[in-house]
């Protein structure tokens, strides 16, 4: 199968899932929703592979949602920067539709009867983080940098991933703020699984795997679902459901409108500097907010 955003192979008994958009940071666009999916799928129907890595190609693991050439590319979705395309309506429909909404598509990494092992260098924003985060285990380069910078203007969370994995303290404060943490932080405060100096990082990740390889595939399927049903049962399907619902709403405010328009006009680098500037992080920021490799 050929793909055009991502990398599929087969190392043994691990399938890898590569973004691969190195030069965008991997950021999203279509059809990386649906790729995505469907490698989730190929894995699982694969009874060779007990586990899968997920990763990114380059620099980052990922920049979060693509937002450039005016959305156009989202069109597929039924998603329109123009707001007077915009219909709450099909926005609606198409978010809780699990063969077209992107965050349906990319909540297989959730439902993956299989592991999902997600490693994690650079950036890791905005929906990049959320996917990330569906992953099972999740193992990060200490200077790596987690963040939701659509918390301040043009969306909202939409698996709520970062609220069940942080618990209402840290999940409120980095929701309301927008903050990012770095890999290092985000294991101290539970966010993910680990973080190692980035130069130790993939054989870390590799050593976890083999780990996990060598017991038998039911096994590690069963003690998954277990896991996973008690989020469930707290909400975290439904979570999922209304998120995209509530982004789509927050991505039409006069506020959001004005950010795409600053974009379409002046470039992506404008938008991002007139919401991040006051903050003084993500892009806008120093060095101690920025991934060592930039």
């Amino acid at each position: 199968m050929v793909y055009e955003t991502i990398l599929y192979e087969n190392n043994d008994r691990v399938a890898v899932i590569t973004l691969n958009r190195p030069d965008k940071y991997n950021t999203i666009r279509p059809p990386m929703p649906d790729e995505i999916d469907q490698a989730i799928g190929r894995a699982n129907n694969d009874r060779d592979v007990r586990v899968i890595v997920l990763q990114g190609a380059g620099k980052s693991f990922c920049g979060g949602f693509d937002f450039s050439d005016g959305l156009k590319q989202f069109e597929v979705y039924g998603i329109s920067a123009d707001p007077e395309q915009y219909d709450p309506g099909l926005d609606m429909m198409t978010s809780l539709n699990p063969h077209a909404g992107p965050t349906q598509r990319f909540m297989s990494i959730w439902r993956s009867p299989k592991p999902v092992v997600v490693k994690v260098q650079g950036w890791c924003v905005g929906g990049g983080s959320e996917y990330a985060l569906l992953g099972d285990i999740v193992i990060a380069a200490d200077d790596a940098r987690f963040g939701t910078p659509y918390s301040r203007v043009w969306g909202c969370h939409l698996t709520g991933i970062w609220i069940y994995r942080l618990g209402l303290t840290r999940a409120k404060h980095y929701a309301l703020t927008g903050e990012s943490i770095s890999g290092k932080e985000a294991a101290e405060a539970g966010l993910i699984n680990f973080s190692y100096p980035p130069e130790q990082l993939d054989a870390e990740v590799a050593a976890y795997v083999e780990k996990l390889a060598q017991i038998p595939v039911t096994q590690l399927a069963a003690m998954k679902f277990v896991t996973n049903q008690v989020f469930e049962r707290m909400g975290l399907e439904h979570t999922a459901r209304i998120g995209p619902i509530l982004d789509g709403i927050m991505r039409n405010t006069p506020e959001a409108r004005q950010f795409v328009r600053t974009a379409q006009e002046q470039g992506v680098g404008a938008a991002i500097e007139k919401r991040d500037g006051p903050f003084g992080d993500y892009s806008q920021g120093d060095a101690a907010h920025k991934p060592k490799i930039y």
